[in-house]
């Protein structure tokens, strides 16, 4: 049956795909992907996918997997606890200063950001040479269920953890200065687990595939191993990845702090930030309760939006961003899309914009403007206006935010 804001794919031998893409363009890959999903034993009701679909590593980008008994560390990923965090300003944008280079500049000097390969006794650029304060009073919480954990898992010791926290990471990581409708000043930032986080995901998705290989259990895709409730790996797991999402709101949360002070050495004027603030993961897996029962949600690239709940939904480096409030849609267990979604991967972006595309794109936006982020070019997203369209059942725009400094990692 035709529902008028979303569509449903019916998957022989398995659940139905509800779809939020009404005038959005959804990859044959993506379907596939999402059908291979659906037909795994343990999935609860249905899987819900966002208008900012498209194919992911592990497990379909814009997707809510709800599960029974069962977890796929692939489909959480290893970008584990990846979100936004938002805070209104009372500065306006005439507080601002004409050049937004300087402003720009003490940002990235605040904040580690990018990456460099790490070479035996080399130095990660995107990592604290010499932490600052922020960050080891919010690692000092974080440590002993760390340690916990590191005696059951010895390889996460040697991760990069502690000096990676307050941390941007690369990729569509990001920091912005925005612009609302009133002309409120709001910062914004994007990032996750960082280096940990990542060696916790890659190191439970290795787990699960060994788990498959000794249970005889074949898969229609690898990357949908699996760990059973009830066994030591899915407690560890559990354990784990809730710390993981732990440390990626602690990370974005001392990001937030040295950005704020930051500003403060640009701008004289004195401001108050968190006038409204929000902090959301969109890669990240949490026990919910839907249709009356208790089940896992694992949420790849979608925001929780109960009734009520504000959330950040990011439109591509020029493009405009929203934060939303959730109207509870139980059909799509309460999500929302995380993003404009990718059109195109980073590789295909390269090989079809230049730099002069690049530079136009972000025009009126004070940020990079090289080679190394034609990657992340608008053109390489969905358009941001029919992705929040196809969702209008399952969030309502707040705030529309207008970048104008952009940091990337």
């Amino acid at each position: 049956m035709e529902n008028q804001d979303y569509e449903v794919l019916n998957i022989e031998g398995g659940k139905p795909v509800k779809m939020w893409t009404r005038g959005v363009p959804v990859e044959a890959e993506a379907r596939e992907q999402l059908t291979k999903t659906a037909r795994m034993p343990f999935i609860y009701k249905h899987v819900a996918v966002m208008p900012d679909v498209h194919v992911g590593k592990g497990s379909t980008i814009g997707s809510v997997i709800p599960t029974l008994g069962a977890i796929i560390p692939a489909a959480v990923g290893v970008d584990i606890g990846c979100g936004m965090m938002a805070a209104k300003t009372t500065l306006t944008a005439n507080d601002l200063p004409d050049n937004l280079g300087p402003l720009r500049a003490a940002i990235e000097k605040a904040v580690p950001h990018g990456s460099s390969p790490q070479r035996r006794g080399g130095r990660d650029n995107g990592a604290w040479n010499t932490p600052p304060q922020p960050v080891d009073l919010a690692w000092a919480a974080l440590k002993p269920e760390f340690d916990a954990i590191c005696e059951k898992t010895p390889r996460l010791k040697n991760t990069n953890n502690y000096k990676h926290l307050g941390t941007l990471g690369s990729g569509n990581h990001f920091i912005e200065i925005c612009l609302d409708e009133a002309g409120s000043v709001w910062f914004m930032l994007h990032s996750g687990s960082r280096g940990v986080g990542n060696a916790i995901g890659t190191h439970f998705i290795e787990l699960a595939k060994k788990d498959m290989q000794t249970h005889f259990i074949n898969l229609p895709d690898q990357d949908l191993a699996y760990l059973s409730e009830g066994t030591q790996h899915y407690d560890d797991y559990i354990e784990a990845v809730g710390w993981a999402q732990k440390f990626a709101r602690t990370n974005r949360e001392v990001m937030m702090h040295n950005l704020i002070a930051a500003v403060r050495t640009v701008i004289a004027k004195p401001f108050e930030t968190h006038v409204e603030a929000v902090n959301c993961h969109h890669n990240y897996v949490q026990q919910e309760r839907h249709f009356g029962k208790d089940v896992l949600v694992t949420r790849k690239g979608a925001v929780s939006a109960r009734e009520g709940e504000l959330g950040i939904i990011p439109g591509s480096m020029g493009a405009k961003s929203f934060i939303v409030r959730g109207r509870g849609n139980p059909e799509s267990f309460n999500s929302c899309s995380h993003g404009a979604g990718r059109t195109m991967s980073r590789t295909a972006a390269k090989k079809r914009y230049t730099l002069q595309d690049q530079i136009k794109a972000t025009e009126g936006v004070e940020c990079r403007k090289d080679e190394n982020v034609i990657d992340e070019i608008p053109m390489a997203y969905k358009d941001i206006d029919a992705v929040m369209l196809a969702q209008r059942e399952l969030v309502d725009v707040v705030h529309v935010l207008k970048q104008i400094v952009c940091v990337k990692g």
